[in-house]
């Protein structure tokens, strides 16, 4: 866990206080039996009953200075272990928000909200309460010891031979526990990304009559989940009993000892019963030590696992210096790019150049690379040969901030996040976006109507992903949020499927007003690209045709063939109408 020592250096200074209140607590719990080691000789013993009553007083002093200084000590533990919990859960969802997509690509949503939640909560756990005892049991038993060989060295022998064989106990139980939560941890990722992955598609379940199906997944994690929980609970109950054994063996071993001792005149009566409240001091550090280890165990396996995000770095860099574009005007150029994925070659050669103010059009069957081309724009991804230039200059060389804030995105799988109307469409410049802006967005996006007959009209709150809303509505948001934007570069990807067809004229009719932006749109009717400076088909990762929409029209190829099965029958229609 030598990662975490940064965090607790910001803090040395409550430590600091925490570890001289913990001192303090424990010398004064050490003073205790020193009384009653003076009741019972010089009190009971001696006779000498002046000296009760201050003895009874500093039984009092020592209670109510343990009380005092133990609070201080605990909250401040308590204090800092809560910050250093959430400096390790803000920059470890930093650092994840700073991973390229390929990282969310292999990654499960349920691990990494394990790693978030769960994981950072049994080091917290180990910060704080765990921690703080492991440092008291250390503190105490050395403390205790020293007062032992103080009052007799021959009776602490008996303590010192225990000590070492509770310690192996304690080492064997780690090393069992410690695959053991590994494969815990692993478990309770998966149960939750089952669980979150149902719940999200609990529509698509039910559609399809899964529940059975799905609540069978769930239990059958459930149950790995539970079988494992069992077998942590196995070896905790194989080491405990040894535990108690040996500690409640102790406290009899000293006074059957002692008690010869006392008899044969090498310790006084009230040294025995010193000693014998020692003893019981002793006692439950290490009655804890297996539960101490236990809770440890389960920290470090969970820090390995954060610990392993945290190596995890970016595929997509930023270089040391960037170059600041400024006013971007929105000319966009693919030169020889090609991308591949593992072995799978997605997109190959492509070339086009697009003009500030000008739109491209890109259709092509699914899976022929028609979103990895906006992919790559953005960089979520890096062209493996190839550049792709903004206003002449290669996007490695700006800083992906700016190229992401100038571009406007419509992306196929629209995400609404549970939120009010207004806060979704301000998504992308929420400080300066005004109402007015707003207006003009969801008119043009043909959101106005169906917005302003909700109950609460722009305030009404969409639930998680969209939910309460038919796709086309999901759509036009979605539309209006990247109209908002007010970006040189709007991109379009199959933006308009999902409305009717006097919707998306309408939309279109609105998108081809917007004279100074650069539009690339990504569709499969050919009503939405048909008026496009240019018309790109991909096939196979490769650009098969290119051309206007007459031109490609009169070429009779792949263009001529989309047309024809999406506009044949009226076209047949017309003829013998006419």
């Amino acid at each position: 866990m030598n990662k975490l020592t940064k965090y607790m250096r910001r803090y040395w200074y409550a430590y600091v206080f925490a570890l001289i209140c913990m001192v303090i607590s424990i010398a004064l719990d050490m003073l205790a039996p020193q009384i009653t080691k003076r009741i019972i000789d010089d009190v009971i013993v001696g006779g000498n009953q002046n000296l009760l009553i201050k003895l009874l007083i500093g039984i009092l002093i020592v209670g109510v200075g343990r009380s005092i200084f133990g609070y201080f000590k605990e909250l401040t533990f308590d204090l800092v272990s809560s910050k250093i919990a959430a400096d390790i859960r803000r920059n470890l969802f930093r650092h994840i928000q700073s991973l390229s997509i390929q990282f969310f690509d292999k990654t499960n949503t349920g691990e990494l909200m394990s790693r978030v939640k769960d994981d950072v909560d049994k080091i917290w756990n180990a910060l704080g309460f765990v921690g703080m005892l492991i440092i008291e049991v250390v503190i105490h038993t050395s403390i205790v010891l020293y007062c032992m060989i103080n009052l007799s060295p021959k009776l602490t022998i008996i303590p010192l031979i225990a000590m070492p064989i509770v310690a192996c106990i304690a080492i064997f139980m780690e090393k069992s526990l410690g695959t053991v939560y590994e494969e815990i941890s692993e478990e309770n990722a998966e149960l939750n990304t089952v669980a979150q992955e149902n719940l999200a598609g609990v529509r698509t379940v039910k559609a399809f009559a899964r529940e059975k199906f799905e609540i069978n997944k769930f239990l059958s994690h459930n149950k790995r989940y539970y079988e494992l929980n069992m077998k942590q609970s196995k070896v905790f109950v194989k080491y405990n009993p040894y535990f108690q054994f040996i500690t409640k063996l102790l406290p009899v071993l000293v006074i059957i000892f002692g008690g010869s001792m006392v008899i044969k005149g090498e310790i006084t009566l009230g040294t025995l019963g010193a000693f014998t409240e020692y003893s019981n001091n002793i006692v439950w550090p290490m009655e804890m030590l297996g539960w101490l280890s236990n809770d440890l165990a389960s920290a470090f396996a969970s820090n390995k696992k954060i610990q392993k995000i945290l190596k995890e770095t970016p595929v997509v860099k930023e270089k040391a210096s960037v170059t600041q574009l400024g006013d971007m005007k929105g000319t966009i150029e693919f030169d020889h790019v090609s991308f591949t994925q593992g072995d799978k070659t997605i997109l190959s050669d492509i070339n086009f150049k697009l003009e500030s103010g000008k739109t491209i059009g890109i259709m092509g069957a699914t899976g022929a690379g028609k979103t990895s081309i906006i992919n790559l724009l953005q960089r979520f991804y890096d062209v493996n040969e190839g550049e792709i230039r903004l206003d002449g200059i290669n996007i490695k060389d700006l800083s992906i901030k700016e190229i992401r804030s100038n571009i406007s995105l419509v992306m196929q799988d629209v995400f609404l996040f549970s939120d009010t109307v207004t806060e979704n469409i301000k998504l992308g410049k929420r400080d300066v976006i005004n109402e007015e802006e707003i207006l003009h967005a969801v008119t043009n996006a043909q959101a106005k109507d169906f917005i302003e007959r909700m109950d609460n009209q722009y305030e009404t709150i969409i639930g998680e992903r969209g939910v309460g809303l038919s796709g086309g509505q999901k759509q036009r948001i979605s539309i209006a949020r990247s109209l908002a934007k007010q970006t040189p570069i709007l991109v379009l990807d199959d933006s308009t499927s999902a409305l009717d067809m006097e919707t998306e004229h309408l939309i279109q009719k609105a998108l081809n007003e917007l004279d100074n932006t650069t539009k690339i749109v990504i569709a499969h009717r050919i009503s939405a690209v048909r008026n496009a400076d240019e018309i790109i088909i991909l096939e196979d990762g490769t650009i098969a045709e290119r051309g206007t929409h007459e031109e490609l029209l009169q070429a009779k190829g792949l263009y001529y063939k989309t047309y024809m099965a999406q506009y044949g029958d009226y076209l047949k229609t017309s003829t013998i109408a006419v």
